[in-house]
C-alpha cells in the first residue's frame, strides 16, 4: 500500500504485524529473555516480584486443552497485541499512548503520568506500571541497549514491536531508495525463537510471510470478539478452526 506524501512522491505505508505458530512454540521463554535484554526491561527482584511488580513485555501463557487423562499443555506467547482499535488510547487523559502511522501502539514516556487507565482498559494485560526505580543485577547495567531509553519510575511501559529495529530498517531502506524488504525487520523475540514459531512483517504487503500466514485457516486472534482487531495473529491446530 502506498500514499502520496507532501512532496508529491508516493511512499510505502507499512502495517506491522506478527504471526505466532502455536504448534511450534515450546514455551522455552527465549523470547522473554531476548525482549528483556533488547528493551532494557528492569529486573524486579525477589521482594518486588512477591508483591506482583515484575515487569515483562511478553509473557508465556500456559493453556491446558482436552480432558483427563488426555490433557495437553500449550504455550501462548502474549506481547502487546498492537490493536487497530486499541481501547488503551481512548482512555489516556494526556495522550501518552497513541497508534502511529504504521499501526504500532506506542508510548510517550515523558508524557505519561502513571494514572494506569490504559492498563485497566487493556483486555490482554500486557501493560506494566513501573512501581520502582529501574534496577539491574551488578554489572548488567553495562549491557543496556543504547538505542532504547530507560524508563523512569511512575510510567506505563509495553511492547513496541522493537520500534528501534523498525526505525533502523526504514532509514536504511530510505537511504537506498527502496521499500523495506520482507524479513528485513526482525524483533528480538522473533530473532531468538529457537523453534522458528514467530514471524514479523508488513500486513499491507499481500505477498509477505505474515500476510500469507494470516490468511491461513489456522489463523485466529485473542479475544477477537471484543473488536480490538489485534495485529498479532496465532496459528492453532486444524481442530482449533471452529474455536477461531
Amino acid at each position: 500500500m502506498t500514499q502520496m506524501a507532501s512532496d508529491g512522491e508516493e511512499r510505502r505505508v507499512y502495517r506491522w504485524g506478527m504471526v505466532i505458530d502455536l504448534d511450534k512454540c515450546t514455551g522455552c521463554q527465549a523470547c522473554v529473555v531476548a525482549c528483556r535484554a533488547e528493551n532494557n526491561i528492569p529486573f524486579a527482584g525477589e521482594e518486588q516480584a512477591q508483591m506482583g511488580r515484575a515487569i515483562f513485555w511478553i509473557r508465556i501463557m500456559p493453556v491446558l486443552e482436552g480432558e483427563y487423562p488426555r490433557v495437553r499443555q500449550r504455550f501462548i506467547p502474549v506481547p502487546c497485541q498492537q490493536c487497530d482499535n486499541p481501547p488503551c488510547i481512548k482512555v489516556c487523559p494526556v495522550g501518552a499512548t497513541y497508534k502511529n502511522n504504521e499501526g504500532v501502539v506506542s508510548q510517550v514516556y515523558a508524557r505519561c503520568i502513571g494514572c494506569r487507565f490504559c492498563t485497566v482498559a487493556c483486555p490482554y494485560t500486557v501493560r506494566n506500571f513501573n512501581w520502582y526505580s529501574p534496577q539491574w543485577p551488578e554489572g548488567m547495567d553495562r549491557y543496556l541497549n543504547p538505542d532504547v531509553p530507560v524508563r523512569p519510575r511512575g510510567v506505563v511501559e509495553k511492547c513496541s514491536f522493537c520500534s528501534q529495529r523498525i526505525r533502523e530498517a526504514r532509514m536504511r531502506a530510505e537511504e537506498e531508495n527502496r521499500p523495506v524488504r520482507d524479513g528485513e525487520v526482525v524483533p528480538a523475540c522473533v530473532q531468538t525463537c529457537p523453534a522458528d514459531a514467530m514471524f514479523f512483517g508488513d500486513l499491507n504487503d499481500p505477498d509477505s510471510t505474515v500476510s500469507r500466514l494470516a490468511r491461513s485457516r489456522r489463523a485466529f486472534r485473542l479475544q477477537e470478539e471484543l473488536g480490538t482487531n489485534p495485529k498479532v495473529i496465532y496459528l492453532g491446530e486444524e481442530d482449533w478452526d471452529a474455536k477461531a
